[in-house]
């Protein structure tokens, strides 16, 4: 099997690009034996925090006796990651401690991987598309989910949720949306209102719908309302019951201990998380309401919470000097971001220098995302830029030009060769200057670097 545990199968699936449909999925699935029809799922779908939804129902869950299915995007450090089955309390509570517990078998994954590609020689012998990348990996998700019986499976979209591979379930046990903004526009719209409707795409006739309230989406007053109501609108076309969960004043009131965890109420009800960020009150509030209609307990709920893992989301790597790791890569999450790391040590950040290591992807809001951390207070006084492993990477040079001119002209930049040979370079500084360091502007440059720095620092 390749590097990082790719599947055979999926070798050159990635010319095929992003192509939203079902008709290819569809057809997979049926020569697979419709997998997907012997898995009770609840299916989450959004711009912001579904990875951090799903990892907090899936612990729930877990916690509550459920052998537990996971399907997450993309992965970080190991293709595995994205496919996991946390099997009741004791696997919840192992995977707290070790993050690669409960993927998919290399073994298994091979054997899955291989069925695959059978069915899709026959669909090609059928005059069918090529399936993407993503299609092949879902199929082989829901294969191995209802091949190894779980009892339920929480599942992530791709891309929008519509026209998403994930989006094969007649009958969910429940549907969520997280926070939405305005990002992959060129696929899903233009507009806030043709994201959101597509993100509803998820929702189906009788299966309880469960969003964050848009006021509490990081979107102006404007695009609040009509996110509100293209889901409403959405819920009555798909026969949903749709339910908006309000946090009130739960995240202003979230303090941060000195144990790295934060801590929040809910309903009255007092709950710890390793996930930090005030954004993180509502991704659990959601998860808590999923949880609810799942029928776990409320003993599990809190477990759950509080058990929950999910790496590369603001997550502390060192304390000194202070090394902080993020995937965040549009606006939203910066705003996110650079509020959460002025709160988790203690407002002593704010106008404080920082240094970073920042790698993106093209495609993306690279200038608003700047523009994001210097709003939220972010000093950034040195950033080391590097281009991360995929093929939509923006080259460094263009990256320091456009943070120089969000912040005047006032950040030293330097460019590195390889996202490893760059952070080297920006830890050896923190270690002798103790400037703050922060890694982030992608998923696939916090994966890179991850394990690396785990094993230097």
């Amino acid at each position: 099997m390749p590097e990082n545990g790719i599947p055979s199968v999926l070798t050159g699936a990635l010319q095929f690009g992003i192509k939203p449909g079902l008709e290819r999925i569809t057809r997979l699935l049926e020569l697979l034996g419709n997998p997907e029809k012997r898995i009770s799922a609840v299916h989450i779908a959004g711009t912001n925090g579904k990875g951090s939804v799903c990892a907090y129902l899936s612990t729930i869950l877990a916690c509550d006796g459920k052998k537990v299915g996971v399907f997450t995007s993309p992965y970080l450090e190991r293709f595995a990651e994205r496919i996991r089955i946390i099997d009741g309390k004791e696997g919840a509570v192992r995977l707290s401690e070790d993050d690669s517990f409960g993927e998919i078998p290399s073994s298994k994954l091979d054997e899955l991987s291989e069925r695959v590609g059978i069915a899709q020689k026959k669909m090609l012998a059928e005059g069918m598309e090529h399936p993407t990348e993503f299609e092949l990996i879902t199929a082989i998700g829901l294969l191995y989910f209802a091949e190894e019986s779980v009892d339920i499976a929480v599942l992530e979209t791709g891309l929008g949720g519509r026209l998403d591979s994930t989006n094969v379930f007649d009958n969910p046990v429940a549907t969520g949306i997280c926070a939405i903004g305005l990002d992959h526009c060129g696929v899903l719209g233009s507009t806030i209102s043709e994201i959101a409707s597509e993100k509803a795409g998820i929702f189906k006739k009788g299966a309880p719908a469960v969003c964050i309230d848009p006021d509490e989406m990081i979107l102006p007053r404007e695009m609040k309302e009509d996110v509100r109501l293209t889901l409403i609108k959405t819920a009555e076309e798909k026969g949903s019951s749709l339910t908006f969960i309000s946090t009130g004043s739960a995240a202003q009131k979230a303090r941060f201990g000195e144990d790295g965890k934060m801590y929040f109420e809910l309903d009255g009800i007092s709950y710890s998380t390793c996930l930090n960020g005030r954004h993180q009150v509502s991704n659990a509030a959601l998860a808590v309401a999923l949880a609810g209609i799942c029928g776990a307990s409320q003993e599990a709920i809190k477990e759950g919470i509080s058990l929950t893992r999910w790496k590369c989301r603001c997550e502390i790597l060192s304390s000194d000097p202070l090394v902080i790791i993020d995937g965040g890569h549009n606006p939203q999450g910066a705003e996110s971001l650079a509020q959460t790391l002025n709160d988790v040590i203690g407002g002593t950040l704010k106008g404080r220098k920082i240094r970073i290591v920042c790698g993106m992807m093209a495609d993306k809001d690279v200038k608003g995302v700047y523009e994001a951390y210097r709003n939220g207070g972010l000093v950034i006084a040195e950033a080391v830029t590097v281009r991360p492993d995929n093929p939509r990477s923006l080259d460094p040079a263009n990256l320091s030009e456009i943070i120089n001119d969000v912040y005047n002209n006032k950040v030293q930049t330097l460019e590195a060769s390889s996202p490893e040979e760059g952070v080297l370079l920006a830890l050896e500084r923190s270690k002798a200057d103790k400037m703050p360091l922060l890694i982030t502007g992608s998923l696939y440059l916090a994966g890179q670097i991850r394990g690396y720095l785990k094993g230097i620092i």
